[in-house]
């Protein structure tokens, strides 16, 4: 077993036919025993049968379940009761194939929207699946290799920490690259862990960390159907039970939090088409709330991010986000500075652009250089209140019109 990984969870990968040229469309993980899950979905009111099915299990068996099973290339999403159906007959075939109790599988979907699933494609791989399971790094990889639609990459990632006498690893694997957009987007993520965490623990951590990283990211603006991040947590670290309100819970959420931001800034970076990461951080408002609502206009901004794709120091576009987002501020107390750079080396530090809601005497083209960086953050203060937020985005290329519009053919 790695070290890597989380004792008693294995994982694979394996093509069923969805996707063309026996690609890898199928996978699966597994808990020796069973382990307590909690999910965060989608609020996109089209919620795919996954979907569907996971919510009625969590609220059904949420300290028993054993295996997560994702197919990508067709998302079972607007297919009504037949996709319903399907979604339980994907999970059926995991339970019977290794002897589970009903409601011990949770599902999941990516792809097309509006196809009916080839589930009975699925059902006659789950064998395979059982087979293929291994409880390292070539497993791992394969099952995030299986989930992938537009990615580029898999992405992965784990780390250990210690809580109490135990040591705890977390691991997690995500997909998506477009349709990105907070109250999540066309992503699925799996996070196993061995800890010893309570239901409500569970939830309670895994909302948290939802809410710091990948309700914090934006690609295009557009938010799936099938959005899914689980968290399983079978306890084969022994330790403590850990339970809402404590230390233990405390330093497990901050752990969870850091692999996830990690994890959503992958997306970003892997964005459809994208050259750039952009990190834009507001601050100066009445409220966090009120810093996220100008925060997301600006990453979801077309003109912004064709400026950056660009490498334009257009930095009016910004300020126009901010002014349109609806949050309440006092437009002459704007701020915003430019700095970028995606190695120490190659850093270029902050420039003052606009001060008190007014354009400063900057150099144009040491604006533009780091308008041209592959990495740029975006400072913008708004006042002097505690709200405060960061959003990660990128660059909308030429590349991401090509992929989107060619994205069924």
């Amino acid at each position: 077993m790695s070290e890597k990984l989380p004792k008693g969870f294995s994982y694979a990968g394996a093509a069923c036919g969805i996707k063309p040229e026996n690609l890898p469309d199928l996978a699966l993980i597994f808990s020796d025993a069973p382990a307590v899950a909690a999910a965060v979905f989608t609020q996109n009111r089209y919620a795919a049968a996954p979907v569907q099915y996971d919510r009625t299990l969590l609220e059904v068996n949420p300290e028993r379940v054993h295996a997560v099973i994702v197919n990508s290339g067709n998302a079972n999403a607007v297919t009504g009761p037949v996709g319903l159906a399907n979604a339980r007959r994907m999970a059926e075939a995991v339970e019977r194939t290794f002897g589970l109790d009903p409601w011990s599988t949770l599902v999941m979907s990516t792809g097309v929207i509006g196809v009916q699933l080839p589930v009975e494609r699925i059902e006659a791989a789950t064998p395979t699946l059982f087979g293929a399971l291994q409880a390292n790094e070539i497993g791992f990889d394969a099952a995030a290799r299986a989930i992938m639609t537009t990615d580029t990459c898999p992405k992965t990632t784990s780390q250990q920490i210690q809580i109490g006498d135990a040591a705890v690893t977390i691991a997690g694997m995500c997909k998506g690259s477009g349709m990105i957009h907070p109250n999540m987007a066309t992503m699925l993520a799996v996070i196993t862990t061995d800890a010893r965490l309570s239901p409500e623990a569970a939830q309670r951590v895994l909302k948290r960390a939802a809410d710091a990283s990948f309700n914090r990211i934006s690609v295009d603006g557009d938010t799936s159907t099938n959005d899914t991040v689980a968290l399983l947590a079978n306890g084969l670290a022994g330790g403590v039970l850990i339970q809402p309100e404590t230390p233990e819970c405390e330093a497990f959420s901050q752990a969870l939090t850091a692999l996830s931001i990690r994890l959503a800034q992958a997306i970003v970076r892997d964005g459809e088409g994208a050259t750039k990461f952009v990190t834009v951080r507001v601050s100066g408002l009445g409220n966090d709330r009120a810093a996220h609502q100008a925060a997301n206009a600006i990453v979801t901004s077309p003109l912004v991010k064709t400026a950056i794709y660009g490498g334009d120091a257009n930095w009016g576009r910004i300020l126009a986000a901010a002014g349109y987002s609806g949050a309440e501020f006092e437009p002459d107390a704007a701020e915003l500075w430019i700095s970028g750079g995606a190695t120490e080396d190659a850093y270029l530090p902050k420039l003052h652009i606009v001060s008190r809601g007014m354009p400063l005497a900057y150099d144009e083209t040491e604006a533009a250089k780091r308008f041209a960086q592959p990495e740029l953050l975006i400072e913008l203060q708004l006042g002097d209140g505690p709200g405060q937020t960061t959003m990660w985005t990128c660059d909308l290329s030429h590349e991401y019109v090509t992929i989107n519009g060619e994205y069924r053919t």
